[in-house]
């Protein structure tokens, strides 16, 4: 039972640069969705601090996943729904 070494490396990727996309997009999201509610300042704030969870988060989402393709289809997911929510609320 070997690891194939193109599939973890793949799913490196994916959580890391799939998952700072999404860091860098849901706050964008979070922002337009929050600032009705909050303050600017404040919905920056919140938005900024969940965006560091989320960054982990994904990272262990796509160890996690069944396949690579998989762990690559759900960081782009999710990022092209943080980014119709921004674009939708901007």
């Amino acid at each position: 039972m070997g690891v194939d070494k193109a599939a973890v490396a793949s799913r490196l990727l994916a959580g890391s640069l799939g998952g700072y996309a999404l860091a860098q997009l849901l706050p964008v999201a979070l922002v337009a969705s929050l600032a009705p509610a909050l303050p600017r300042a404040d919905a920056v704030l919140v938005a900024m601090q969940l965006s560091f969870a989320v960054y982990a988060l994904a990272l262990m989402t796509a160890f996690a996943a069944r396949s690579a393709r998989r762990a690559w289809a759900g960081m782009l997911l999710a990022s092209l729904g943080s980014t119709v929510i921004a674009w939708v609320a901007l």
